[in-house]
This record gives structure tokens, C-alpha cells and sequence, in this order.
């Protein structure tokens, strides 16, 4: 559980990172590859190194990897990342088997074991494959494993997918309730801007991340082999933040020391005590289906906090979606108020709109006289 008295500033949380009983690690594509592509075993090793010590000293680590693409490319003989979807996949099922016999390996030397998670945006979205996640990753970490979770690149398309695996590992932290987040990539902090403009000055301390993009210029992903950049890292960081979760971004060569709370990187402070997993989920894990507009009397109501949604003030609707899959709550002008789980199917809302509670139960039954989207299952943007 995250320490509700972190102190809001950089020592406070750089100690807070330190202290942290379970910690998730992303690492990228191009921390673990060379410049051509192939997986650099001698990187990966220091990086387990590093991982392996926390461990070994008592904390749980979940290591959230990059590189399958990346290997698999590289082993195939292609120049560069395939661009095409079913290529990358293939790539992606042929480098993974080599990430993960590289990491089962180097972990061995300390003892330590290993399990796969894939994961595919679908058990994010999936309350029940959100829990099914959750209580497998929690059951490695009891057992002493260390879980090395990925994008499942062989199975996701672009349509569905988490872009890149900093916001993958922002929301595993949620899931396994972790203590910090460590971000490690091909940079050593987060700049005012890209660290090869001149002028740009390093940021060793960010106490409110989202105010931070007002004053930092921040740029996509120099490499080759990898999918981020600074503007994936500061989402997650935002996730992260919002969720009560403390984030220090460096390179991996400073693995060890980020992981000590020594002074490299750039630290994020939390700024919210943590919130139940189920509002987490529905806050940034959730991918809505449609959505459901509603008049402004509603709308100030949703927007005040102690409200649930009712029938009564929802004007229109859009989307194809069943009852407890997530949805937006939009205002007439088509802002996005909130995400919530929807208690009624979209082809019952234009038969419920407009109806007040007494109403449902006298024309529908009273299996129908409940609020559309309950207040516990609404989470304010």
C-alpha cells in the first residue's frame, strides 16, 4: 500500500522510491537492443542485476519489457522495425521467446524465477479479465516470482492496443498496487526540452505533472526500435501521479541507482492518496463504448461529485454498448465529463431517458428503477 504521507518533495520522494515494497520497472526497446536491432544480452543482464538486488533486499519488482519487436528483427535479418501490422506480429512471437529465455537465464543467477504476462488492452477494459490479471500478478509476487509483463504484440492491432508500454506499466502499478514506478529509458531525465536543443536544462524534481507540459517542450521517440518517447513517459508519469503512485524516470544504466533513491532522473511526487483499483480502472484503464449525453442540470450534478447519473437527465445517447461496460457522460456540447459503468444497455437508454426513478418502476418494473450510472462506478476526468 502507498504511503499516504510521502512528503512533497524531491528527498521525500526519492525516499519514498527507496522504501517501496513493491515497485514496477518499464524498460524500453532501445535500453535493451543495440544499434542494429539486435537484443543486447550484456543490457539486459546489468539491467537484472539491478532488479535482482532490490528483490533480493525484500521488495517485489514486476518488470514491464519492451524489446520482443525489437529482437525479433533483429533475428530475422530486417534492417529496421517492420512497419506492417502482421509483420510486426510475427516479429513479435519469434523475439519474445528470446527475450524471455534471456531474462529466465540472467534471473536464474540469483535464485530468482520468472512468469510471462501478456497482455492485450482487452484485460484492461474486461472488468473480469482486469481481476483475473490482478490476482494472477499478485499471486507471482507472494510466490517470490518476478512477473516480466508485455504488450501481447503477436495478438494486438492497432485498433486495439495500449500504444507503448509506459502507459501499460502505469497501469499494471494500479493493478498490483505498487509502491513507485520506475521508468528507464535512452535518456537520463526529463528536460525542458529535447536534450539536444541548446539551452535545454534537466529536471530533477516534478511535484505537479499536470502543469509540467505547460513549460516542457517534450519530443516522440528518437529510436529506431521503439514505439515512446518523453510524451508516453509523462502520460504514465500522469497516471501514475493522479493515482497516488510515485514515478522516477532515468536511463537504464542508472537502474541500481534510481532503484536506491539515489539523485538521477527526474521524480514525479503523487499527488492524490490512492483510490480504490475499480475507480483506477475506470479512470484510466477503461475503454469507452459509446456514450450518454445529458442536460446541464445533470451535468452540474455529475461534475459536483455526489451524484449518480439518473434517467431523468440524460438527453441522448451514441454508441453500441452493454449494461456495465464503461462509457463517456458527455455534456450537450459534446464534452467529456466523466467515464462511468453503464447499468443499462444503449438500445434500453432511449426507452429510460428522460423517465425520473417513480417513473421507471410504474412503466418498465421496478428491475429498471436505478440510477443509469451509479455514483461508485463514476469517475470525474
Amino acid at each position: 500500500m502507498v504511503n499516504k504521507a510521502i512528503e512533497p518533495t524531491e528527498n521525500g520522494v526519492r525516499r519514498s522510491i527507496s522504501n517501496a515494497r513493491t515497485i514496477v520497472v518499464k524498460v524500453g526497446s532501445s535500453s535493451l537492443t543495440s544499434q542494429n536491432g539486435h537484443l543486447d544480452v550484456q543490457k539486459l543482464r546489468s539491467l537484472v542485476d539491478a532488479i535482482s538486488r532490490t528483490q533480493i533486499n525484500g521488495a517485489h519488482v514486476v518488470l514491464v519489457s519492451s524489446g520482443a519487436i525489437a529482437a525479433g528483427f533483429g533475428l530475422l535479418g530486417f534492417d529496421s522495425r517492420p512497419k506492417d501490422v502482421p509483420t510486426q506480429q510475427a516479429t513479435a512471437s519469434v523475439g519474445q521467446g528470446l527475450l524471455m529465455a534471456q531474462y529466465e537465464q540472467a534471473f536464474a543467477k540469483y535464485g530468482l524465477k520468472v512468469g510471462q504476462m501478456l497482455l492485450t488492452a482487452d484485460v484492461t477494459i474486461s472488468p473480469s479479465r482486469y481481476r483475473n490479471a490482478q490476482r494472477t500478478m499478485l499471486r507471482l509476487l507472494e510466490l517470490g516470482v518476478v512477473p516480466i509483463v508485455n504488450e501481447n504484440d503477436a495478438l494486438s492491432s492497432n485498433e486495439i492496443r495500449f500504444g507503448d508500454n509506459d502507459r501499460l506499466a502505469a497501469l499494471v502499478a494500479n493493478i498490483v498496487r505498487a509502491d513507485a514506478l520506475v521508468l528507464l529509458t535512452d535518456v537520463d531525465a526529463l528536460y525542458t526540452a529535447p536534450p539536444s536543443e541548446p539551452g535545454a536544462k534537466r529536471i530533477s524534481f516534478v511535484a505537479d505533472v499536470t502543469r509540467a507540459l505547460d513549460d516542457i517542450k517534450v519530443g516522440e521517440s528518437g529510436s529506431g526500435v521503439g514505439t515512446g518517447g518523453m510524451v508516453t513517459k509523462m502520460d504514465a508519469a500522469h497516471i501514475a501521479a493522479v493515482s497516488g503512485i510515485p514515478t522516477l524516470l532515468t536511463c537504464a544504466s542508472s537502474a541500481e541507482s534510481a532503484l536506491a533513491g539515489d539523485s538521477v532522473g527526474t521524480v514525479f511526487a503523487p499527488l492524490n492518496s490512492r483510490a480504490s483499483s475499480r475507480r483506477l480502472w475506470i479512470g484510466f484503464a477503461s475503454n469507452p463504448h459509446g456514450a450518454i449525453i445529458v442536460d446541464s442540470g445533470a451535468a452540474a450534478a455529475v461534475c459536483a461529485g455526489r451524484a449518480s447519473l439518473l434517467a431523468a437527465g440524460i438527453v441522448g445517447v451514441t454508441g453500441d454498448f452493454c449494461a456495465s461496460d464503461p462509457v463517456w457522460i458527455d455534456d450537450e456540447h459534446g464534452n467529456h465529463l466523466a467515464k462511468g459503468l453503464v447499468a443499462f444497455d444503449s438500445d434500453e437508454i432511449p426507452q429510460v431517458m428522460g423517465l425520473t426513478t417513480d417513473d421507471l418502476e410504474a412503466t418498465l418494473g421496478r428491475q429498471y428503477a436505478h440510477p443509469v450510472v451509479h455514483r461508485d462506478n463514476l469517475v470525474l476526468l
